[in-house]
């Protein structure tokens, strides 16, 4: 896998927190804190790779599955997490890795900060005090960059995003971005796949949606598919301006 340039960052930095970036193997978190938490962040990626690689080792096909796999007793936190998750969403469990690792360290460093936001390749963990706006980017799109989801203070989710059209993410769809926000941000990372694998075209935007809403444990899901745009659940949406900066998180499918 090639590195792709996290550039969508430089516009994801909330004034009242502290934004440093934090790498383990293929791991590439971007977190923002009260508190530079820099050794903290990277011991708590650390082990969260190694729960996962230790489980690829023993269960080879843990990497290479597109279906669900039986829960194992005794699963470290992160794989639990990566199972529960594919088994709701109906994928395999890597569909869920990126979420699963950022609500991981997330949920460490809120040892040390009240507020925390993690961002793993445009999936994020984030638990905040106070109101904050998550730009979507999705792809070549004209609405990409010009939608903001408003997410509440008091709460504490995961925002996740999946494309067939861009990013790394295995998707045999064609959305040019789906964002599902949910309490479980490994779910949220899985269903957005999931819901990605089901959009062909704009008019499969609709059905999309209506699927992650019937599957339950979800707070809301937004697809986008060229200039088409579908929306369920408990969120709200704001435009956004050409060349806005200051947002608190980006999603980059």
């Amino acid at each position: 896998m090639t590195y792709e340039p996290r550039v969508y960052r430089k516009t994801a930095e909330s004034p009242d927190l502290v934004g440093f970036s934090v790498s383990a193997a293929e791991t590439d978190l971007y977190i923002q804190a009260e508190n530079r938490l820099v050794a903290e962040a990277r011991e708590a990626s650390r082990q969260a790779r190694v729960q996962v690689e230790k489980q690829i080792s023993r269960q080879p096909e843990f990497a290479t599955s597109l279906n669900p796999l039986p829960a194992r007793p005794n699963a470290p936190a992160v794989v639990a997490s990566m199972v529960r998750a594919a088994a709701h969403a109906g994928t395999g469990p890597m569909a869920a890795v990126a979420g699963a690792i950022a609500e991981y360290v997330g949920e460490r460093l809120l040892a040390h900060s009240r507020q925390v936001i993690v961002e793993n390749g445009g999936d994020i963990f984030l638990a905040t005090q106070v109101p904050r706006i998550v730009a979507v980017r999705a792809g070549k799109s004209s609405l990409s960059g010009h939608i903001g989801l408003v997410i509440a203070g008091g709460v504490k989710l995961g925002v996740c995003t999946s494309s067939g059209r861009v990013g790394h993410s295995l998707s045999a769809g064609r959305a040019d971005a789906v964002v599902v926000v949910a309490e479980d941000t490994a779910l949220a990372d899985a269903v957005a796949t999931a819901a990605a694998n089901r959009v062909s075209g704009p008019q499969d935007c609709q059905s999309a949606v209506t699927w992650a809403a019937e599957l339950g444990d979800i707070i809301g899901v937004v697809v986008i598919c060229g200039e088409t745009l579908a929306a369920w659940g408990e969120i709200e949406l704001e435009p956004l301006g050409r060349g806005v900066s200051g947002l608190d998180a980006t999603l980059h499918a």
